[in-house]
């Protein structure tokens, strides 16, 4: 669903542009054509994971791999009917009201005239609150043997860094200007805090993805092949979502490069400034990311 927004907030097809409206495409028809491209895309995917689903049962023969995972996937019991209706219905509804609500509540792309923005965004308190919650909920149910009670605890932890995720990404741009920054750390951390509420929310999810896999191979954790596979998928879910993301920003920050390109800076600089993003980024998510997995670790260990 994650990505599915950030696909839908990227598509150029769906920013409102001059005349448009007069041939009825406003921003309400626009949301709604691209809430419609959304479930048509997620209900093909859907259909596609159950076909390959009932091909590796057996189900479905002629093609390569027949029932190569029909023990695995328990091909001796009949196919349930409602698990194959929520596949096909549940995820293209879900994704495309996402996606809808998402760009009605899109916030316009800040042009090279507009003023700079200098309110931090405010979801770092409610993030470290439920990085906390999460926490207490995990040593509780690790004393009470409570598994339930765990992955809760976990998905609260999770929730706590997507929501932190702009308020850190922010908190990386004010680092890199800090301490008398000179002009190309100004450039990094600048465009660090006005794209900190479009990037934020991605990397906090990667981080929460990353605070997970560390903590399972800490514990040594033996999953099975469907685990496997749905870790892959949320894996490649979330750094597609990164990548279209940090495509959006790219797009956002077109007319400052090409400003300071026509003021004689060398793209060295930009290429700089970029690494320098990166740099903060990691300075300052890593040791968040590695404390959040080794707290959520702890209590299993006992």
């Amino acid at each position: 669903m994650h990505l599915a927004v950030a696909v839908a907030r990227t598509d150029p097809s769906t920013r409102p542009r001059p005349g448009l409206s007069a041939i009825g495409l406003g921003p309400g028809r626009l949301t709604a054509i691209a809430a419609a491209s959304t479930a048509v895309s997620c209900t093909l995917g859907s259909a596609l994971a159950l076909l390959v689903y009932l091909h590796l049962r057996g189900d479905i023969t002629g093609m390569p791999f027949d029932g190569a995972a029909a023990e695995l996937l328990a091909a001796d019991r009949p196919m349930p009917l409602p698990a194959a209706l929520t596949l096909l219905a549940v995820p293209p509804v879900t994704a495309s009201l996402a996606a809808a609500l998402a760009l009605r509540l899109r916030r316009p792309v800040p042009s090279a005239d507009d003023p700079p923005e200098d309110g931090a965004p405010g979801g770092l308190p409610w993030g470290v609150a439920l990085l906390a919650a999460g926490l207490a909920v995990e040593i509780y149910a690790g004393r009470s043997q409570g598994e339930a009670g765990v992955f809760a605890g976990w998905a609260l932890t999770a929730l706590g860094l997507a929501v932190a995720g702009p308020g850190l990404t922010h908190l990386s741009g004010r680092l890199l200007q800090s301490v008398r920054p000179g002009p190309i750390r100004l450039i990094a951390g600048r465009a660090l805090m006005t794209e900190s509420r479009r990037i934020g929310r991605p990397l906090g999810v990667v981080c929460a993805v990353g605070s997970g896999a560390f903590a399972a191979a800490t514990l040594s954790v033996t999953i099975g092949p469907p685990a496997v596979l749905g870790a892959v998928l949320v894996v490649a879910c979330t750094i597609g979502t990164l990548a279209t993301a940090a495509l959006e920003a790219r797009h956002a920050r077109t007319s400052t490069t090409t400003a300071l390109l026509a003021l004689g800076a060398p793209p060295a600089t930009l290429r700089t400034a970029a690494a320098l993003r990166a740099g903060a980024l990691l300075l300052v998510l890593t040791p968040v990311t590695w404390a959040v997995a080794a707290l959520a670790a702890m209590p299993l260990h006992s």
